[in-house]
This record gives C-alpha cells, sequence and structure tokens, in this order.
C-alpha cells in the first residue's frame, strides 16, 4: 500500500501545477496545521508562487506525518482550486471521515460593462460564472440541494477574489518602480492595532494629531481598557452576552483603519476567522461616490460582485449570515440624513445610494446583518444606531518593534531605527500612528543603511538623522525627491541644492496647493484643482508625487489628496518657508497663523487676500510648527535649490523671532493650548538665541487637564532650560505625562516653586525622581503636589528620606497616595529633621493605627508642623474634594476613569473612617455632604463600579 509521502513525491508536479498560481490558502493552512513553522511560511511568502509551493511541497515529503497532513489540507482548501485538483483530493484523500464535497469548477469570464454603476467596479472583479456544464451536473448530485450548490460555488470564487485583492499590502510610495520595501505580503507586513471601546464624546474641532495624543493619554494610562482584535470586533461581550450587529469603529488618517478591515477580509476570505459569515460584502465610500442614479441593494452588490449576482437572492434568504463592511465614511459626498423616518425598504427598493447606506446602518434594511462601519472622527455617525463603538489607536510599543523589524530586510539596520525611535520622544510618540511609522521607517532608510559609512558628512544628500518632526517630514520628502532624481544615478555625493532645484517647480506648485487648501480647510481636490496649480495627475506614477499624493478614488474617479493631513500641513509649511521675503513678512504671518491678525499689504503670496476665520486658528497649529521647523532648514540652508528669492536680513529672524516669541508671553493671556503651541514652534525652530530671548518671560505655566504626551513634555523642557530665573507655578495636574513624561521635565523641576503633578500615574520611579529634585542644593520647591498618584510605601519613604535635609519645601501633598502602615516607618526620625515643612496632607492612605501613633509622635516633635490625615481635620480640603466630585458629575470623560472611581472609593473610605470620632460643626456638615455625593455617584455609574 502507498504512503501518503510516496503518494506526493509522485504527483508532486501535478500539485505544483494546480496550486502554483494562488499559494496563499495553501501555505496558510499548512502553517496552522504545523506542518510549516511560522518562520518558514512567512519566507515562503516572499518567494515567487512556484518556488514558495516546491519548498513547501519538500517540506511536506520530508516525513510521512507531514504528508498526511498536507492531504488533510489538502480537503480543507480545496475549493480554492481548479476541479482536477479537486478530483485528486476525492480519489486520493479519502479517510473514515466524510470528505469534503467537491465544489464545481469555476470559470474566469470578464462581462463587459453596461451602466454606469458597472463602470464603478470596471476591472475590479472578475466575473465567475458556472458553464451550462457544470450546473448540471451540479443539478445531478444526490446529496446536494440545488441551493445550496448555487451559493457554495459563486462564494469559492468570491473568497478566491477577496484573497486576491486583500493579501498584498499597498506602499504609498511604490509607484510604478520598486517599493522600497517589498516584502508586501500582508501576512509579513501587517501589524496589530490597539483597539478599545470608544466613549464617542472627544470634540472633533480639534486637531486630529492632538485628539490622539489626548485619547492615548487618558484611555490607554488610566483606563483598564479592553484590547479589541480585529477579527474580534462582532463578538459578544462577555460569557453571556449577544453579538453586536452594527459596529463603528473610527480613527485618526492613517492610523490603520482600512489595514485593519482589510486583514479582517483575508482572514474571512482564507477560512481562518468571522466564519460564522456565509458571505462579506466589503464596501468603500470612495467607489459609492459616483453613483449619481438611485439603485437598489441588489443592483449595487449585483454589479460590485458581478460572480455572486445569481447567488444573491438565495443569500439573502439568511441575512443573519450576512457581513458588510463599510469603508471610509469620512470620504462619502453624499449629505447624510441619519434623523429621516425609516423607510420601508427591501433588497429591490430603489433609492439614492446615501439613503441605501443609511439605511443599512441604522437597520431598516436587513436588520439582522451584520455591519462594521470604519470613519474618521470629524464625520458623524450617531452612536445610538451601533451596538458597539471603538477606536483605532494605532500601535503600542511593541509593535512599533514588530513594525520596524518588518520594514527593514537588514535586522541590523531595523534595530538601529528602533533604537533611534526609542530614544527620541518627538519620534517615539508619532511612531504609534501607523503611517507615520512608515514616514519615520522611509526617512530613517538612508541613514542607518549599511552603504552610508563612506559617506562624508560636507557631501553627503543626507542630513544628520532627525530630532524634531519637522526633520522627520522633511527627510521623507526629500528621500521622495533624491530617489526620483537620482534614478540610476550612484553619486551620492551630489549637492542637496542640486538635487531639491530638479524638484523646485513641483514643489512650490505643490505646496502652494496645499497651503490655499489648508486655510479653506480642503483635503480633496479634483483634476481641475490640481491643473489650476500646475500639478499633473498624470506625473503621479512617474515621479516623486506618487509619495505625497494618492488618487482617493480608483478606476475613472478624479479625486485626489495627500495621502496624510500632516503631509499636507508639511508642504505648505515648506511653500511658506522659501516664499516668505523678509523678517516682517515672518512675523506677520506668526500673527495671522497663530491670533488671526490680518496683515497689512504685503509682497509675500502666502500673506495676500488670506480669508481665515478665527474658528479654524487651531487646526493650523501643526502646520505653524512645520513651518518653524523649515524656517530654521532655510536659515541654515538646507533649502537651498528650492527658495524663490533671498530673504533680507535673514540674519536678524532668530532675534526677531525671540522678541515676537517674549512678547507673546509677557502682554498676552495664552489659553493652554495655544501657550504649549508657542513651546512646540520653540522646539522646532530650535535655535538658542530665540528661545534664550523669550523663555525668561514664562513665569507660569499652566496646562492643567491637557492630557499632555511626552513630546509636550519635551517642548516644555527643551524651552524651561533657557530660563534662568524660578517658575513661579508648573501645574501639568491631571496631564497623564506619566513616568516617562516627568522624567523628561526632570531637569526642570527644582526650579519651579509650586509644583502640581496631581493624578498623573506616577508612581515609586517617579518619587524617586522627586526625592533627587528635592535633595538638589538648587532646589527651590516650595508647595509640592503629589495626589492620586500611586507612590506607595516605598515611593513616600525616598520623599521622607529626601526631605530630612530640604530647607525649601513648605506645603506637601500627598493625599491618595497608597501610603501604607510602612510607608510612615522612617516619617518621625526624617521629617522631625525637617525644618521647612509646614504643611503635610496625608488624608485617603491606610496608614493603620501605628501610622496614626507615628504621626501624634511627629507632631509633638515639630509643633510647628500642621499635618491633615483625615479628610475632615481641613475645611479648604473638604471643598476642594466637594468641588472635584462635582467636576466628575458633570464630565463623563472623568467619571469612566477607573483612576477616580479608586480616588473616589479612599476619600469614601476616609470619611465613613474619621465619622465615628467626628464633632458636629461646619466641617463635619461639609464631610457628610461630600460623603453622600460621592455614595451617590458610585451608585449611578455603572463605569466606577464596574471596575473594567
Amino acid at each position: 500500500m502507498n504512503s501518503a509521502q510516496q503518494l506526493l513525491r509522485s504527483q508532486r508536479d501535478l500539485l505544483l501545477n494546480w496550486t502554483c498560481d494562488h499559494p496563499a490558502p495553501l501555505l496558510r493552512w499548512l502553517c496552522d496545521a504545523e506542518v510549516l513553522t511560522s518562520v518558514h511560511y512567512l519566507s515562503l511568502l516572499e518567494k515567487t508562487p512556484s518556488n514558495a509551493v516546491a519548498q513547501a511541497l519538500e517540506t511536506v515529503c520530508a516525513t510521512e506525518e507531514s504528508s498526511r497532513r498536507f492531504l488533510q489540507v489538502l480537503r480543507d482548501v480545496q475549493d480554492y482550486y481548479c476541479r482536477d485538483l479537486q478530483v485528486w483530493v476525492e480519489k486520493h484523500c479519502r479517510s473514515e471521515a466524510v470528505a469534503k464535497p467537491v465544489a464545481a469548477p469555476v470559470r474566469v469570464e470578464e462581462k463587459k460593462s453596461k451602466g454606469p454603476i458597472a463602470k464603478l467596479f470596471r476591472g475590479k472583479s472578475k466575473g465567475f460564472t458556472l458553464t451550462a456544464e457544470v450546473k448540471a451536473k451540479e443539478e445531478l448530485k444526490p446529496n446536494r440541494s440545488v441551493k445550496l450548490a448555487n451559493i457554495r460555488v459563486p462564494i469559492s470564487a468570491h473568497k478566491t477574489t477577496l484573497l486576491k485583492r486583500t493579501e498584498q499590502l499597498k506602499s504609498y510610495s511604490e509607484g510604478e518602480g520598486v517599493a522600497l520595501n517589498s516584502a508586501s505580503h500582508i501576512e509579513i507586513r501587517y501589524t496589530d492595532l490597539f483597539v478599545t471601546e470608544d466613549d464617542d464624546l472627544v470634540d472633533s474641532s480639534q486637531h486630529e494629531y492632538f485628539d490622539l495624543a489626548s485619547r492615548r493619554a487618558r484611555i490607554y494610562v488610566h483606563q483598564a481598557c479592553q484590547r479589541i482584535r480585529p477579527c474580534h470586533l462582532l463578538s459578544p461581550e462577555g460569557t453571556s452576552g449577544r453579538p453586536p450587529k452594527r459596529v463603528k469603529v473610527k480613527g485618526i488618517a492613517g492610523i490603520g483603519k482600512s489595514v485593519a478591515v482589510q486583514r479582517l477580509v483575508y482572514e474571512w476570505a482564507i477560512g481562518k476567522n468571522m466564519r460564522e459569515f456565509t458571505c462579506i460584502f466589503d464596501l468603500r465610500f470612495r467607489e459609492l461616490n459616483l453613483i449619481e442614479e438611485p439603485l437598489s441593494l441588489l443592483e449595487l452588490l449585483g454589479e460590485r460582485f458581478r460572480y455572486l449576482k445569481e447567488a444573491l437572492p438565495d443569500l439573502f434568504t439568511s441575512p443573519s449570515s450576512l457581513l458588510f463592511i463599510l469603508d471610509g465614511l469620512d470620504e462619502f459626498k453624499f449629505p447624510l440624513d441619519w434623523n429621516c423616518p425609516d423607510k420601508h425598504l427591501d433588497i429591490g427598493s430603489k433609492v439614492p445610494v446615501s439613503e441605501l447606506m443609511v439605511a443599512l446602518v441604522k437597520g431598516s434594511l436587513l436588520p439582522e446583518s451584520s455591519v462594521i462601519l470604519t470613519t474618521r472622527p470629524s464625520t458623524e455617525a450617531p452612536k445610538r444606531f451601533f451596538q458597539r463603538c471603538c477606536v483605532v489607536l494605532g500601535f503600542e510599543e511593541d509593535q512599533v518593534k514588530e513594525y520596524t523589524t518588518k520594514f527593514y530586510e537588514d535586522p541590523k539596520v531595523a534595530q538601529k531605527v528602533y533604537e533611534y525611535i526609542l530614544n527620541n520622544d518627538n519620534l517615539f510618540v508619532l511612531s504609534f500612528i501607523p503611517l507615520y511609522c512608515y514616514i519615520i521607517c522611509t526617512a530613517m532608510a538612508d541613514f542607518f543603511s549599511s552603504g552610508n559609512e563612506d559617506v562624508g558628512d560636507s557631501m553627503s544628500l543626507e542630513l544628520n538623522p532627525p530630532r524634531t518632526v519637522s526633520e522627520v517630514y522633511f527627510c521623507y520628502l526629500f528621500t521622495a525627491v533624491k530617489h526620483h532624481a537620482l534614478r540610476g544615478s550612484a553619486d551620492r555625493s551630489t549637492p542637496r541644492s542640486e538635487v531639491l532645484s530638479q524638484a523646485k517647480q513641483q514643489l512650490s506648485n505643490l505646496g502652494k496647493l496645499a497651503y490655499e487648501s489648508l486655510l479653506q480647510k480642503k483635503i480633496m481636490f479634483n483634476r481641475e484643482d490640481l491643473e489650476h496649480y500646475g500639478v499633473t495627475p498624470a506625473d503621479l506614477q512617474s515621479t516623486f508625487l506618487c509619495h505625497i499624493l494618492q488618487p482617493l478614488k480608483e478606476e475613472t474617479v478624479e479625486m485626489f489628496s495627500f495621502f496624510h493631513l500632516t503631509v499636507q500641513e508639511h508642504l505648505a509649511a515648506l511653500y511658506c518657508a522659501i516664499s516668505l521675503f523678509s523678517q516682517e513678512d515672518v512675523i506677520q504671518a506668526m500673527d495671522l497663523w497663530c491670533f488671526g491678525q490680518r496683515p497689512p499689504s504685503t509682497a509675500s503670496a502666502p500673506l495676500q487676500n488670506k480669508d481665515l476665520s478665527m474658528d479654524k486658528l487651531e487646526s493650523l497649529q501643526m502646520f505653524t510648527r512645520f513651518f518653524m521647523g523649515m524656517l530654521r532648514a532655510r536659515l541654515s540652508g538646507q533649502l537651498d535649490g528650492l527658495v524663490l528669492s533671498p530673504m533680507e536680513q535673514g540674519d536678524g529672524i532668530p532675534a526677531m523671532l525671540g522678541l515676537w516669541f517674549q512678547d507673546q508671553f509677557k502682554s498676552r493671556t495664552l489659553e493652554n493650548q495655544a501657550a504649549l503651541n508657542l513651546l512646540h514652534c520653540l522646539m522646532e525652530f530650535h535655535t538658542e538665541e530665540a528661545t534664550s530671548m523669550a523663555a525668561p518671560e514664562i513665569k507660569k505655566l499652566n496646562l492643567f487637564k491637557m492630557k499632555l504626551s511626552v513630546v509636550d513634555c519635551a517642548a516644555m523642557h527643551y524651552v524651561l532650560q533657557y530660563s534662568p530665573h524660578k517658575l513661579q507655578e508648573l501645574n501639568v495636574g491631571y496631564s497623564n505625562i506619566g513616568n516617562r513624561g516627568l522624567n523628561r521635565l526632570g531637569p526642570i523641576l527644582h526650579r519651579c516653586e509650586s509644583l502640581y503633578l496631581r493624578y498623573n500615574c506616577l508612581d515609586r520611579r517617579a518619587a524617586i525622581l522627586e526625592s533627587a529634585v528635592l535633595k538638589s542644593k538648587e532646589c527651590q520647591v516650595k508647595k509640592l503636589f503629589m495626589c492620586g498618584n500611586n507612590l506607595g510605601p516605598d515611593g513616600v519613604l525616598e520623599l521622607w528620606n529626601a526631605l530630612e535635609h530640604n530647607t525649601t519645601v513648605e506645603e506637601l501633598y500627598l493625599d491618595i497616595t497608597g501610603i501604607t502602615e510602612r510607608g510612615t516607618e522612617n516619617i518621625v526620625n526624617c521629617l522631625g529633621k525637617n525644618t521647612s515643612l509646614k504643611t503635610l496632607t496625608i488624608a485617603g492612605n491606610d496608614i493603620g493605627e501605628t501610622g496614626r501613633r507615628r504621626l501624634r509622635e511627629l507632631e509633638q516633635r515639630r509643633p510647628g508642623l500642621r499635618i491633615i490625615s483625615n479628610f475632615v481635620d481641613d475645611l479648604g480640603l473638604l471643598q476642594a474634594y466637594l468641588d472635584w466630585v462635582e467636576e466628575i458629575r458633570a464630565d463623563r470623560d472623568q467619571m469612566d476613569s477607573v483612576k477616580n472611581a479608586d480616588a473616589l472609593q479612599s476619600v469614601l473610605n476616609g470619611l465613613q473612617m474619621a465619622g465615628e470620632h467626628m464633632e458636629k460643626g461646619e466641617n463635619a456638615e461639609k464631610a457628610k455632604e461630600l460623603e453622600t455625593k460621592i455614595v451617590k455617584l458610585l451608585k449611578t455609574s455603572t463605569g466606577l463600579t464596574g471596575g473594567r
């Protein structure tokens, strides 16, 4: 009897011939069956299909066991391949188990499109139709119904088509040439995303980048949030929950929404996930934009998936097994009326495509089917229509490392780039956004490649590795221009100015389009828009423009956009930096962009006839940072070859800008975000002369509740390090800076008289850092607020030691910091020697009877020290917590914070513990009021009591 191993060896050439056209299903199932290792599987995906299958067969034939598993896998994946393979499987893969029924063959046939709807999807999918002979054979099979056959065969064709469409991850920089990274198979390049539940309460007027940084800071650090893999978007919540039917997934541009659903479709098509669905229909809003005439869902799907047309009526008999993926609502040009009365629609009802989409999402059409909708935060899709709302927050640190490892073929280069990102706060925070990560990796490629060692610094095309955000973007742009300008040339010593001069006109035109559109908040352009600015769409695939512009519509669609909002902002800033003529122009430009002050008449193009409304200023904050970075690049000669005309008195610009920033901090009452943006602008300008003039005017910096990122802390440190005097107040309370952010601020903390670090997710490491500050001979801290951080007993022991010889701190607030009895061990000895401390708040900590005894001993030793160990001891403290409770009650964003829930419980415990010994009076009344409000808040807020 022939063994499986002998059978495969004898039939190797036949199997190779049948599967080499499309090996993906076979290879993936072999990997999951542990016939191929994961490393071997990924390496095969990089090879040509025939080589991949040949090597897989060689591995399979090595043992009898692997050969048997291979035959089992063939039964599972036979539907993806030709009729001859299916007949072979039926003959050779019999076992005691019932073999999988053989699918009818499918013939690929390109049908001629007739109507306007058909033109929309021309070339998008091949028409798979059954021959008359095949239909007859299917109908004659005794054990299968005609209905099942009608569905099964087209679904097989559908899966094959979806696999071919989704198995490659498109690189924006490919154009018609070779991609910078050839490993583009989705199994190789896809990196899992951080997806979690969304509260849907973020102000969409905020710039997307700042919105994301704020949301990450709050959710990632504060909330015990649930990670949701894309393939589990429709999974039930909890053990007894029902799966949601309508799911909204939102996230900023470039965060990975479309790639996530592409991966989801791929996993379904290859038979590995979401197998509860008979069919998935993936529809993109950017394609639906071309449908002007009313149509039915049946017509829409019949044209989009022509090979499914005959099976659609049968599929719709079981709508609960259908999933619609609607990708990119933000790109839809038709208005959506979410409040319109529900119409009685069925799959044959003809309505405008916008009504069709609304009906699908709301469930007035096919309520039993499932829908996943993706959109940017700025586009409204009311939460009430969805059972689950998710937000994509990009990568976590491990995924950044994984992405860089996958991006570069050379692991040494990947490691160097990752370490550089990790050690640069600006790049580190950017890298959590997948598209930014791509920009960074592209920009960094030449700096760390092995062929770069012998290039002299003076003649090299490259700058030093970028440090600021604007430098990263300029490196990315320069890399694109360089590869275009030096096509086929190995002369890496070509001066940078010569390379840039070749793209001067195109970059100027593109920058003007970007800038004037940015002022109008316009992000999509048609052919006429591009041609008006001298940009030719035909050049997209043949020049560096393929790195910058992308067609938003495929085939016949004539819409374009910059592939990311920040790329548009950077090009706009570059255009302004090379188009301004004088110091006066620069100052007038900053007045316009930062504060809406319109300039008088000027010859500089960026300042002429600009109608900018005040409500759009906030959206220009990233642009102004880019401008300062590009202005610095111009002044240092890095933009030579692009500059349109010399700048008058360019040498005096740093001093002039220094005076301008000085004046803003001195004479304006700056809102938090405006103040922070000016700090970022100074960091991007990165010029000591300007910063040292502006920094001394910053006497107080109040960024309370700003949800600051590490980059924000880096900007604060960069500017404040140039101030020679103390800072009266630095308030970063409720800003979620964490240990990493505090560490970034470390070198300037000793100069802050009043330092507010409340509720910042700080722990023992932060206490160690702050202890070093207090031990410093230069320490000027008088008030230190550390309440609401998890310092723990080890952390406060460090603080007591630091305070033993400190002579500046007068007030220390440590309520709700996790102090236990052990945390009071050296408090008497250390604080008994301290001579400056006048107030110590330690309420809301479980210090036990021993701890309270130690505090009484400390009071006797230091009669001038006021110790507040219970909330009821101080009327001001009680009122502060009453105000805080009211604030939490009114702000659901805070109510959802697990940290706040724990803090409220700690306050409640402290009040209840002190209540028995409390005398009557104003303190007692306030304490009772606070206790009542906390109990009520905890009872009515499931988010607090649930403890996510």
